[in-house]
């Protein structure tokens, strides 16, 4: 069996539960800092709101509001 394929979890933000989007908050292209609101996921009757957990530049949003998502799905990639 193969090892399964590393991912860097440094550059992405990924879905930490199954949901739907409520918002993105973000473009390709904007620069965000530490701690900003990326993007809005609502599970269970509840909104989570996905911060930034470093500065940089969006590479690319997978997601739009309404999307559902699974746990560890691609949302957001920074350069």
């Amino acid at each position: 069996m193969a090892p399964p394929a590393k991912v860097d979890h440094s550059r992405a933000i990924f879905s930490p539960m199954p949901g739907a989007v409520v918002e993105v908050k973000v473009v390709v292209g904007q620069t965000v800092v530490d701690g900003q609101d990326l993007c809005v996921i609502e599970a269970m009757k509840m909104q989570n709101i996905l911060k930034s957990e470093r500065d940089g530049k969006i590479k690319s949003v997978k997601v739009i509001a309404g999307d559902s998502v699974a746990v560890d799905q691609l949302l957001i990639e920074f350069e």
